[in-house]
């Protein structure tokens, strides 16, 4: 076929034309610069052509292309008429692709779809990385599953890894500012860059990855009828992510905005730190859901080890191109278009690595617990026993101490302030090393880590900086949960320095109840008392099979943001 590539010398746009020369293709490296671009094809081949996004459009039907892929963006900057390039190629009878990775761009690409099967052409919105690649990993994986509970994914790439100046603002774009997720059956507000998870990839590999926008969060409800779609994406540099994070900070804070200048000095600031890093990158994928009777959990890593890493994003477009005639007239974004074997393929030829892993976790509680666990009701097995990730809503009543050590404990560690029916949320997620239990009172936060302890039948819980091991007893059908040794950063912290705890969940009136009591050290006097109660979120109202109506989509003001 004959390919015009839009932005072709740029980061993604090169390597794609690397890959549609070695198969064969008539490619056309196309941008504003023509210096640029009959550097690029001295180099690799093809044809150099000059134009401009932003004027006019009529030089590309001169060209005579079969398909025009966009790789410029960024995308969210594309302005009020953000669809004008595939609007002109579907006027003039030409095929497009992008490489859109802005969820409103992305979901907006139907607007087309009428114009695009009038003229028998395709036009697919986000050929790339998301949500090209995630869906076709995310249909592979789910097949048997009668229900997706969490899809989870995260990119993380080397920092050797090229960035162009549009990644760089897309990013920027993003990081502080208000993003829409689909979380617990329900639309939810975060902010963009936050709720950081470790991500662990084949040989060792760690990285701290963090919510961010994408098409798969606004896309995927629908299309999988998940209960909650995630996206998170990280650096590798510690520095580069804190950096983020505090900027993300600012913004929130009103003290920031992703101006022109920042965009430039946050690329050179790339380009400077860019030696420190490696050129180890890759991409997971998580789906997790009910299976034969088992809740299991699937995770797909894709490993790039060898600078490799920056093709990922084109893949999906070079797969499509081998087999262009089983694609569908009309527009819409791409998650149908492939299936995984396809990409996989469309990789041979790469230092790419992929690897899949099913696991039926074991509740991190039960595991601790032993034969104690079948001493417990079912409503609290429910807490206890859930899939990647799921929410629990309730009310309580809290209660607040007034002695000085009392208080400036509950100030560190954030406890709730006293209330009366306070609605409350917890979500739990599963980790690599345990759990991650976020407790919402009301508008206030606070989160804890658990994992398994070496102390028999106990766990331990970190309040960062402190750690504390709960020794967990069954009485009566009661679960107690007191604190036992404690830590602070690593170091053995006195036992009279330890608070005293009172912390017990049990069935009343066949609803899961909680009631946690925790007492300062020295004086006794009281810190926290919460009281209440909890029950899965996902009840029938609220779940999502996948043979059901799908939920709604998120408002297009929400997408924007």
């Amino acid at each position: 076929m004959k390919v015009l590539i839009l932005g072709g010398y740029g980061v993604f746009g090169s390597r794609l034309a690397q890959l549609l020369l070695r198969d064969g293709h008539d490619v056309i490296i196309a941008g504003r610069s023509l210096q640029k671009a009959q550097t690029l094809c001295m180099q690799i081949g093809g044809t150099p052509f000059q134009i401009d996004m932003r004027g006019d459009l009529t030089p590309i039907a001169s060209a005579h292309p079969d398909v025009v892929v966009d790789a410029a963006g960024p995308f969210q900057h594309y302005g009020d008429a953000p669809l004008r390039i595939a609007e002109f190629c579907m006027h003039n009878h030409i095929h497009y692709l992008d490489l859109s990775d802005d969820a409103a761009f992305t979901t907006r690409i139907s607007d087309l779809d009428g114009l695009a099967k009038s003229t028998g052409c395709f036009a697919l919105s986000g050929a790339s990385s998301v949500p090209a690649l995630s869906a076709a990993v995310v249909t592979d994986l789910a097949r048997d599953m009668t229900e997706i509970e969490c899809i989870d994914t995260a990119i993380v790439p080397g920092n050797n890894a090229p960035r162009g100046r549009s990644v760089v603002a897309s990013v920027l774009a993003q990081i502080g500012a208000p993003l829409t997720i689909w979380r617990g059956g329900r639309w939810q507000t975060v902010t963009g860059w936050s709720e950081p998870l470790d991500c662990a990839l084949p040989g060792r590999l760690h990285r701290t990855a963090r919510l961010i926008g994408a098409p798969d969060p606004a896309l995927f409800p629908d299309h999988f009828y998940a209960k909650t779609v995630l996206f998170r994406a990280g650096t590798e540099l510690a520095f580069m992510n804190r950096t983020l994070a505090m900027l993300a900070a600012l913004r929130r804070a009103g003290l920031f905005r992703p101006t022109a200048w920042v965009e430039s000095l946050a690329t050179w600031g790339y380009q400077m730190l860019k030696p420190l890093g490696s050129q180890k990158g890759g991409m997971c994928v998580t789906v997790s859901g009910p299976s034969n009777a088992d809740k299991v959990t699937k995770t797909w890593w894709l490993l790039a080890e060898t600078g490799d890493g920056p093709f990922v994003p084109v893949i999906p477009i070079r797969a499509l191109l081998r087999k262009p005639d089983q694609i569908l007239p009309g527009a819409r974004p791409c998650l149908d278009d492939l299936k995984l074997c396809d990409v996989i393929d469309a990789m041979a030829d790469l230092d790419i690595e992929t690897t899949t892993r099913q696991s039926t976790p074991t509740p991190l509680f039960k595991d601790a617990l032993g034969d104690q666990w079948a001493r417990l009701p079912a409503e609290i097995h429910r807490l206890h026993q859930f899939g990647q990730m799921e929410e629990f809503t309730g009310a309580a009543d809290v209660e607040r101490g007034s002695d000085v050590i009392g208080r400036l404990i509950a100030l560190l560690f954030r406890f709730p302030r006293a209330a009366a029916g306070i609605p409350v949320t917890v979500r739990k997620q599963r980790t690599a090393e345990g759990e991650v239990w976020e407790r919402q009172f009301g508008d206030h936060r606070f989160r804890s880590h658990l994992r398994p302890s070496s102390s028999a039948s106990s766990v331990r819980e970190q309040f960062w900086p402190f750690d504390f091991d709960l020794p967990l007893r069954v009485e009566d059908s009661v679960l107690h949960l007191p604190v036992g040794r404690g830590w602070l950063l690593g170091m053995p912290w006195p036992r009279f320095l330890l608070p005293k705890s009172d912390a017990r969940e049990y069935v009343e009136n066949r609803q899961f109840h909680f009631d946690v009591t925790l007492s300062a050290p020295l004086t006794g006097g009281l810190i926290v008392r919460y009281r209440g109660f909890l029950v899965p979120v996902a009840t029938e109202d609220t779940r999502r099979k996948r043979s059901a109506t799908p939920p709604p989509s998120p408002p297009r003001q929400a997408l924007q943001s």
